[in-house]
């Protein structure tokens, strides 16, 4: 059974490591202990154990405790190291589990770094409930935390997920069906370890044009995963919890039910949350929404609002699409004839079709005088409007380029939702896929602001 390492930095630096055995193996021996001793053995290519090691060697594994801070040749053919925990997945007694070369990283000067070693052990943890494509999660690592687990529904979303945090242990699952207190102790966590949990339940339901003027019972099922969040809550006694939402769930009931339910989980939710913009955070968009977070201990402090960010910061810099060599930014863009007559005609750099005479305007236009985004420009000194899932479409919003004739691209769109320029997106849904993926993600930065303080309390 393969052991559960997380991939080496480095290969091996010397030519006798090179020239060495291509395999480690670990054996896990009787122990009654909660935290047995393990064993290190090197192999000859005649499977017989060496008796000494060519260098120093540290293996690393994903629960932020390295497997062996330092080995040195020592007697025999076996190497002790008492810091590496059991869990699920760990070889039994008298088994041997082979490690690849690729997972070894040669310490070249002797013992692992110890401020190293400090900050991977220092960094607080935090489980992503509803991770979508990993928004949430890209920003709480950017603020110091360490993602040890995500839930999300969505198989295109679990998918982009893996393509960005590889070593997340990630459930493409139905949170509602997930048995809370089995996904800690997969986790290796026991009650009250865990530093943040976090999450952004589906906000569809709650959103202003399903609201009808805002009535405070909305019917809609996504709306009840709120309480699967609270119930996460009272299992894993994190730390610290963090929700984040579109500003109407304020104003339904269950708003109500869930500070209540935190405050008697010993959370003082009360008066927690805040509706801000992300635009006073240094996300280059208008983006309302409702942060709570709340420790043990009470309010963290509120992050200084940090200058404006713009269009022109986040894409004005990038190629024109079709030969970029990015296949997010590559996405071909289709429109009749009559649509791209239409776009060329509105004023570049911030303007909009209603600057258009009518005559020049398409017929079903001109029987409304709502949604006066539709067919705008950016512009570029500008933060953007609220990226939404209909980002790719022109005639779901201002999502016109500046001062080209086409929609944003599917990478504008994620560098205006802060996402870092080489995060993928799996192109299985087309566009329309990576555009709802990109219209439903909590911007990063926005995240990290939020928690930098957290995860410096929580170390």
């Amino acid at each position: 059974m393969r052991t559960h390492l997380a991939p080496a930095s480095q290969a091996f630096a010397t030519s006798s490591a090179r020239a060495a055995s291509r395999r480690l193996y670990i054996w896990t021996p009787r122990c009654s202990s909660v935290r047995p001793i393990t064993w290190i053995l090197k192999l000859r290519p005649d499977g017989a154990a060496s008796p000494t090691m060519p260098r120093h060697y540290c293996l690393r594994q994903f629960h932020n405790r390295p497997c062996l801070t330092s080995v040195s040749p020592g007697n025999g053919s076996i190497f002790q190291h008492c810091g590496f925990k059991a869990r699920a997945g760990t070889p039994g007694a008298g088994t041997i589990a082979q490690v690849a070369t690729s997972e070894v990283s040669n310490m070249a000067g002797g013992d692992q770094d110890p401020g190293q070693a400090k900050s991977r052990r220092q960094r607080p943890t935090a489980l992503d409930l509803f991770a979508g494509a990993g928004g949430l999660t890209q920003g709480l690592r950017q603020s110091g935390f360490r993602v040890v687990g995500a839930v999300e529904l969505n198989a295109l979303a679990a998918e982009t997920y893996r393509l960005n945090h590889k070593r997340v242990r990630m459930w493409n699952a139905d949170i509602r069906k997930l048995d809370a207190h089995k996904a800690m102790a997969s986790l290796g966590l026991a009650p009250g370890e865990l530093g943040l949990l976090a999450g952004c339940p589906p906000c569809q339901g709650f959103s202003n044009l399903r609201t009808l003027n805002r009535s405070r019972a909305v019917a809609d099922e996504r709306n009840d995963l709120v309480f699967d969040y609270l119930r996460f809550v009272a299992a894993f006694q994190p730390k610290a919890v963090l929700l984040e939402n579109v500003p109407a769930l304020a104003d339904d009931v269950r708003m109500e039910q869930l500070v209540e339910g935190l405050t008697s989980l010993g959370y003082p939710a009360e008066g927690g949350y805040a509706i801000l913009n992300a635009a006073n955070f240094g996300v280059p968009q208008r983006r309302q929404r409702l942060v709570l977070l709340v420790g043990r201990d009470g309010h963290f402090a509120a992050p200084k609002p940090q200058l404006a960010r713009t269009v022109r910061n986040a894409i004005g810099r990038l190629v024109s699409p079709g030969n970029s060599g990015d296949p997010l930014h590559d996405l071909p863009e289709r429109r009749s004839q009559k649509v791209l007559d239409l776009i060329r005609k509105i004023p570049l750099d911030g303007g909009s079709r209603t600057d258009l005479d009518l005559t020049e305007q398409l017929e079903c236009h001109t029987r409304t005088t709502g949604f006066r985004d539709v067919y705008g420009r950016m512009a570029w000194d500008k933060p953007a409007p609220t990226i939404t899932t209909g980002c790719h479409n022109p005639s779901r919003g201002r999502f016109l380029h500046p001062s080209e004739h086409r929609a944003i691209t599917m990478r504008e769109a994620a560098l205006l939702q802060t996402f870092p320029m080489g995060y993928k997106f799996s192109l299985k849904g087309g566009k329309e896929g990576v555009a709802a993926m990109i219209g439903n993600a909590i911007p990063p930065r926005f995240v990290a602001a939020h928690t930098r303080e957290a995860a410096r309390v929580l170390q």
